[in-house]
């Protein structure tokens, strides 16, 4: 039979109802009390009932990490399973559940986030920008969940909460890695031109290129598709032009993936005489044994940030550490932006 309450109350030599307390971090009960609660609980592998405890404390203990199971490839890279790590970190250090659920909408028109927030079972929500609608926006502020976006976007509104890496930066510091070991004529491959972050990386690269004194040539910025084949076409036609550059920063791995191809096939030797610098290549170096330079973007910081925000939010007070922007380590800055109210509570 399982451990009951009275039990852990009557092995810790304390009263149930001071374990309910130690349980939903109510009332002032000294550590001694809580160590020998905590010392009960673990002899008698006792589970608390998540279900009682919302209904003493109003907290459901878990947040929601909202995905799209239709579009795959964008949890097949490192960048999201740093992403989910993160936040299961910093939520379960917390005391919080992380609970991932797809966002496209079920039966009867309602989505499983609508579903385990109007139920009750979670208390906050991360929302990946691609994801965020108006309509999803307004339902999750009509219920009165608090809600974190992962990503930022000129539409969201000024009252989001949002946090992002800082892709600005991180377009400077691909330039800036590349002129370091030599590359003067850099080109720019991306996977598009709709996406803000894209758009910002992009604004990095220039300004780092400005900077410099150098300018950027007409055709060197290119938007492919995220494939291996986009990434050989863009680049076989940089360097077959009469000005080939002499490095790339892709913006997708796999563009990186046909870049490097792309210039084995016409004879340079990378990365000697033909820079390539991308994300995250430890996968693709090993498989193509070249050497490549790796733009590193560390999700975790990241996405530590997004859960504390979370927590912050849910439980009406800060968080273990104030929410900010990351300092600055090695290429790996993220951004943080609460609402006006949130940054004056966590300065």
């Amino acid at each position: 039979m399982a451990a009951t309450i009275k039990d852990v109350a009557r092995l810790a030599g304390v009263s149930p109802s001071t374990v309910s307390r130690v349980l939903n971090q109510k009332g002032v009960i000294s550590e001694e009390t809580k160590q020998k609660i905590a010392s009960a609980m673990e002899q008698l592998k006792y589970v608390p009932n998540d279900i009682a405890r919302s209904f003493a404390n109003g907290s459901a203990h878990a947040i929601s990490l909202v995905i799209d199971i239709s579009d795959g490839t964008a949890y097949a890279n490192n960048f999201f399973n740093n992403t989910v790590f993160g936040i299961e970190t910093a939520a379960h250090r917390n005391d919080y559940n992380l609970i991932i659920t797809n966002g496209a909408a079920a039966f009867g028109g309602i989505s499983s986030v609508e579903r385990l927030i109007a139920g009750k079972k979670v208390d906050g929500v991360v929302l990946p920008i691609s994801l965020v609608t108006d309509k999803l926006l307004r339902r999750i502020e009509d219920l009165s969940v608090p809600c974190v976006i992962l990503g930022r976007s000129e539409e969201v509104g000024a009252e989001a909460n949002w946090v992002d890496i800082n892709n600005v930066q991180a377009g400077r510091r691909a330039v800036k890695l590349l002129l370091e070991r030599g590359y003067k004529k850099i080109a720019f491959l991306s996977d598009g031109d709709g996406e803000v972050f894209n758009q910002d990386r992009i604004a990095g690269y220039r300004r780092e290129l400005a900077a410099n004194h150098l300018s950027v040539p007409d055709g060197f910025i290119l938007h492919g598709l995220p494939t291996v084949e986009s990434g050989m076409d863009c680049v076989r036609a940089l360097l077959q032009g009469d000005d080939a550059p002499d490095a790339v920063i892709c913006s997708d791995d796999r563009l990186a993936l046909g870049a490097l191809r792309a210039a084995r096939q016409l004879g340079l030797r990378v990365p000697e005489q033909f820079g390539i610098i991308s994300r995250h290549m430890k996968r693709l170096v090993a498989q193509m044994g070249a050497q490549l330079h790796r733009g590193e973007i560390d999700a975790a910081p990241l996405d530590k940030i997004c859960a504390r925000c979370g927590y912050a939010a849910v439980c009406g007070h800060e968080a273990d550490d104030p929410v900010r922007a990351l300092p600055r380590c090695s290429g790996k800055d993220a951004m943080a932006r609460m609402t006006a109210e949130d940054a004056q509570g966590s300065s």
